[in-house]
């Protein structure tokens, strides 16, 4: 009798353990496909990237003399000590923009070796790099078809040393066309853009006679809008960041929605989805597998800040 009701207790804890696990991964399953759901149904653009420099005014200057890009405004925070400039080829609420940050009295940064360039789509890379050059700029690769392809490109760095990659393309409705940024792990990276961020992997490269890999990911073609270059550089998995580039900002519908997917995709959250203080916009920050920092912001605050 003992031990028929050992093997009945024995049998029915079996039972519950199997039901807890599949409770337990049924409803992991529901977490994956909502979360996912959520990444590729919500709202998502790139509005803008922020990086530090060192004066503002040679910068601005740099941009709309030689790069053609326009002011669109600037705001000093002195009770933070700190001057913001945004600048790009139209209005923020359509295009992707940089916002330059100066910090009182720092004029110079460290750029370290994660971050790669910024790419600008121009119709001719040879007249750009001549118009470039009479203004003072410094080309760091002239024009010329890229090894191994056809594409037309050139590289010019401004007065803090960033790098633009100057692709001849037909007009775009965006001609501030890319992020580039270098991670230790590739796949890793394109499933966690894919997952938590929503974006399409657009193309993949490898150039083996080079050592390197590359992935285009975001939220539409490349010749419509901006996206997110990530190489990978055959056995470098960790990089110097620096203190010069800051983050991408990223239009985002729910925060708090957001905020849950990039978690339960292994993103870290470094500042919990709610207003700002004063501004009242929401957002949340989070870091990816590399400690490449995003910033989402939610749709209807950022246009009503911009107003």
């Amino acid at each position: 009798m003992f031990n028929s009701q050992m093997q009945v207790c024995t049998t029915f804890v079996a039972y519950l353990d199997r039901t807890c696990t599949m409770a337990t991964e049924t409803e992991g399953a529901t977490s994956h496909e909502s979360h996912l759901e959520w990444a590729h149904k919500d709202n998502r653009r790139l509005l803008h990237v922020v990086y530090r420099v060192g004066d503002l005014d040679r910068t601005i200057k740099f941009y709309t003399e030689s790069l053609g890009m326009t002011l669109l405004r600037k705001r000093d925070i002195p009770e933070e000590k700190y001057t913001n400039a945004f600048l790009g080829y139209g209005p923020e609420e359509t295009h992707f923009v940089v916002e330059l940050t100066y910090n009182y009295g720092v004029e110079k940064y460290n750029l370290g070796t994660g971050f790669g360039h910024f790419g600008i789509a121009v119709e001719d890379v040879y007249k750009t790099v001549e118009l470039i050059k009479d203004k003072g700029g410094k080309v760091t690769r002239e024009p010329g078809p890229v090894k191994g392809g056809s594409s037309v490109i050139a590289f010019v760095a401004d007065p803090d040393d960033y790098l633009f990659e100057l692709i001849q393309r037909k007009a775009t409705p965006e001609p501030l066309c890319q992020v580039m940024l270098r991670v230790g792990d590739l796949d890793r990276s394109i499933h966690y853009y894919k997952n938590a961020f929503g974006m399409k992997l657009l193309r993949k490269i490898d150039r083996p006679e080079y050592k390197y890999t590359l992935a285009m990911l975001g939220y539409a073609p490349e010749e419509e809008t901006t996206v997110l270059e990530l190489t990978y550089n055959y056995g470098v998995t960790e990089y110097d960041k620096g203190n010069a580039y800051a983050q991408i900002a990223i239009g985002t519908d729910d925060v708090y929605k957001t905020a849950e997917a990039v978690r339960f995709f292994a993103g870290k959250i470094t500042r919990e989805p709610g207003p700002l203080p004063g501004i009242k916009t929401k957002i949340t920050a989070s870091l990816d597998p590399d400690g490449w920092k995003t910033v989402f912001v939610d749709n209807a605050d950022f246009l009503k800040e911009l107003e």
